[in-house]
C-alpha cells in the first residue's frame, strides 16, 4: 500500500510501481495518489488533491479529513491484505500512518523521508522505531538517519529519472512557440492553491518590473497540473504540466521555493527563489527550522547558489535586479549560478531511483 500525500508522490510512486511490476508480475497494489499511480495499476483509495496542504496554519482545517482517511487505512491494514506500506514524504500524516502500521506488525519502507535536518529531529527516534528501511533522495540523509539506527540508503533523487528525456532549449523553445534569440523568464508560482495565491501577483510584478527594463525578454508562466490559473489573471502565456520544458526554454527563472529548486538544477537553469506563506507559520518556522537557506539547490549545494527573497524580502523590483543579471548571457553572475547548479546535479546522484527502491520493495515482500 502506497500512500502520497501530494502531486509529486503520486508522481514518484507511480514510477516505483510500474518498476515493482516488471519485478513481481501480479503484485497486488493501493493506495492513497493520482493519476500516475492509477496508470500504474494501483488501485486508488483516496485521490492526492483532497489532500495536498502546506503550513502549520493552512493544515488545521484539513485535520478532520486526515484523521478520517486514517482510519481507512487503519481498517484496511487491519484485514490482514496489506503486506508492506510504502510512504512518500507527507510526514504529518505519514509517520501516524507508519505508526498504525507498525501495530499491526506491518512492515514499512519510507521514500523520500521526513526532513529532520531542517526541523523536526525528534522524529529520529520515531522513525527508528516504525520503519523498517527507508530509501532516501537527498546525500546526506542516510549517514544521518544511520546514525540514529535507521536502515537507510541514498537512492539517488527521481527528478535525475525525469530528466533523461528532457527536450534541447532550441526544441523546447519551438514547443512552446517562442521566438529562439530573445531570452526567456520561466515564472513557476507554485503547485498549490494557496502558494498561487500568495505568489502569482507578486512574481507576475516583478517579471513586468524585467520588461520594463528590458522590454525584449519573453516571459512564460508555469502552471503545475494541480492547479488552475485563469488566463486572465496572467498577462503572459501560461503553461500547463511541463516544468521540464519550460525550464529547458528560459534564460532565467524566477522559483517558488521546493522541488523545483532541483528540477532547474538538473535542467541548468539560473534561478531566483521566492517564498510568502502565512505570517503566523513563517513567525512559527523561524523558530524550528536550523538551516540558513529555504531553497533545496542551496540545502543540497551547502551554499547560496540561488538567491532567496523570503516574506516581506520579495519586493518585486528588488527581485528583478537580481533576475536582470541571470538573463545576461554573459554576466559574472550567471556564470557562477551555472557552475554552481552543475555541482548540485553531481551531488544528487545517478537515474535509476524509482528501480532501486522497487528492488527495496521486492526484497522486503520476499522476506
Amino acid at each position: 500500500m502506497f500512500v502520497a500525500g501530494e502531486a509529486s508522490g503520486d508522481l514518484h510512486a507511480g514510477k516505483v510501481a510500474e518498476a515493482l511490476r516488471a519485478l513481481v508480475p501480479g503484485v497486488a497494489m493501493s493506495g492513497v495518489g493520482g493519476g500516475h499511480m492509477r496508470a500504474a495499476g494501483v488501485e486508488i483509495l483516496e485521490d492526492v488533491e483532497q489532500l495536498a496542504v502546506m503550513g502549520f496554519v493552512e493544515v488545521l482545517a484539513h485535520v478532520p479529513k486526515h484523521w478520517a482517511l486514517l482510519r481507512r487505512l487503519r481498517a484496511r491494514m487491519a484485514t490482514g491484505r496489506v503486506g508492506l506500506v510504502v510512504l512518500l514524504d507527507y510526514p504529518g500524516f505519514n509517520l501516524k500512518v507508519a505508526d498504525a502500521a507498525h501495530a499491526l506488525g506491518i512492515p514499512v519502507l519510507y521514500y523520500i523521508t521526513p526532513q529532520v535536518w531542517a526541523w523536526g529531529a525528534k522524529r529520529l527516534p520515531v522513525l527508528a522505531r516504525l520503519v523498517r528501511r527507508a530509501a532516501c533522495i537527498l546525500p546526506f540523509e542516510e549517514p544521518l538517519l544511520r546514525q540514529h539506527g535507521i536502515d537507510a540508503t541514498f537512492v539517488g533523487h527521481p527528478l535525475l529519472d525525469r530528466a533523461q528525456d528532457m527536450p534541447t532549449p532550441e526544441a523546447a523553445r519551438a514547443q512552446l512557440g517562442l521566438d529562439p534569440v530573445r531570452p526567456v523568464l520561466a515564472v513557476f508560482p507554485g503547485s498549490r492553491r494557496a502558494e498561487i495565491a500568495r505568489h502569482l501577483s507578486p512574481f507576475l510584478a516583478a517579471a513586468q518590473a524585467v520588461v520594463t527594463q528590458r522590454p525584449e525578454v519573453q516571459v512564460v508562466v508555469s502552471v503545475a497540473p494541480t492547479v488552475h490559473i485563469d488566463a486572465s489573471a496572467s498577462p503572459y502565456p501560461l503553461v500547463r504540466g511541463a516544468s521540464f520544458v519550460v525550464q529547458r526554454a528560459a534564460t532565467a527563472g524566477l522559483l517558488k521555493s521546493g522541488t523545483n529548486t532541483l528540477e532547474a538544477a538538473v535542467a541548468g537553469l539560473p534561478h531566483v527563489i521566492g517564498y510568502a506563506t502565512n505570517p503566523i507559520t513563517y513567525a512559527i518556522a523561524r523558530r524550528v527550522v536550523r538551516i540558513p537557506h529555504i531553497g533545496l539547490v542551496n540545502v543540497v549545494a551547502e551554499r547560496e547558489v540561488s538567491r532567496e527573497f523570503v516574506q516581506e524580502a520579495f519586493v518585486p523590483g528588488v527581485v528583478a535586479s537580481a533576475l536582470m543579471p541571470l538573463l545576461d548571457a554573459r554576466s559574472e553572475a550567471r556564470a557562477h549560478a551555472l557552475a554552481g547548479l552543475a555541482d548540485v546535479r553531481g551531488r544528487l546522484g545517478t537515474p535509476g531511483a524509482s528501480a532501486r527502491v522497487a528492488q527495496m520493495i521486492a526484497e522486503m515482500l520476499a522476506s
